[in-house]
């Protein structure tokens, strides 16, 4: 399980051989795309993601990330056969290695500066439930179906982050509900719970998706950034020292052309243009 992917800025240039993605209009499509299977991950996808959100850090061409699955599901979670196999045979420095390897996949998703969204339709289980919670919004259907199933294959909820990133996202009590049992949730009380921003139409998820992708795109991309470092950095925070990491955030932001330009396109009723500077 030793990193086999090099990924070199910018990302337009990559070929992704274990998903699929392209690059258009500053942002980046990741496609899951195993749909006879319902888009597992393997050793092999796991890497390669951590190794695009790796290099995303240094891609200041692409500004916002939309990640969705093939054929109407978002992601099953971890090959049966490909991963949970192999990890009944290893032994306890080989387990935590992958471990560590899954991990560093949301950190690196944490790190990147560019805001992620996923779109989710169908599907939505284990590790796969784990990108989608891992990502700044999440958009999904009536027809999605959210599980964190690690207790039903023996093992603990507290995988790749769950047990700190998900009660924040629904709260506490319904984390631990979905983490000790391992239920799906669908669409509609995702939604209710907080898990999904919103829902839409199937058809039109991904429209929607990078709809609001290009929303993102438009604005101060560097003051974006900071705000999801912010987002990230203040979860082990104070208010206090929030507030003193918060006007230093923002101090530097008052530095940028961005700022200039936007206050000369208030002056002169004009909408401002941001380059990201």
């Amino acid at each position: 399980m030793n990193r086999a992917h090099v990924v070199v800025p910018p990302l337009r240039d990559y070929k992704a051989r274990h998903v699929l993605m392209t690059v258009a209009e500053s942002i980046a499509t990741i496609t899951l795309n195993r749909p006879e299977k319902k888009n597992p991950l393997t050793f092999d996808s796991y890497d390669e993601l951590t190794a695009i959100f790796a290099a995303a850090r240094k891609d200041d061409s692409v500004h916002a990330f939309v990640i969705s699955g093939a054929g109407g599901n978002f992601s099953s979670g971890g090959d049966v056969f490909e991963i949970i196999g192999p990890l009944t045979k290893m032994n306890v420095p080989q387990l935590l290695r992958f471990t560590e390897m899954t991990g560093e996949l949301v950190k690196t998703m944490r790190a990147c500066p560019q805001p992620i969204i996923s779109a989710v339709d169908g599907i939505c289980a284990g590790a796969g439930a784990i990108i989608a919670m891992a990502s700044d919004i999440r958009l999904g259907t009536e027809a999605a179906k959210v599980a964190f199933l690690f207790n039903r294959v023996g093992l603990a909820g507290c995988d790749m982050g769950a047990c700190a990133m998900l009660p924040r996202l629904i709260g506490q009590g319904r984390a631990s509900e979905l983490l000790y049992t391992g239920r799906s949730l669908g669409g509609a009380e995702a939604e209710r719970w907080g898990f999904f921003n919103r829902l839409v139409e199937p058809a039109a998820l991904l429209d929607e998706a990078l709809k609001l992708a290009r929303q993102i795109v438009q604005g101060p991309t560097f003051a974006n950034g900071m705000t999801k470092r912010m987002l990230q950095a203040e979860w082990a925070m104070s208010i206090d020292d929030a507030i003193e990491a918060e006007a230093i955030a923002q101090a530097l932001c008052m530095k940028t052309e961005d700022f200039r330009r936007a206050y000369e396109a208030f002056a002169a009723k004009q909408k401002p243009v941001f380059k990201g500077d």
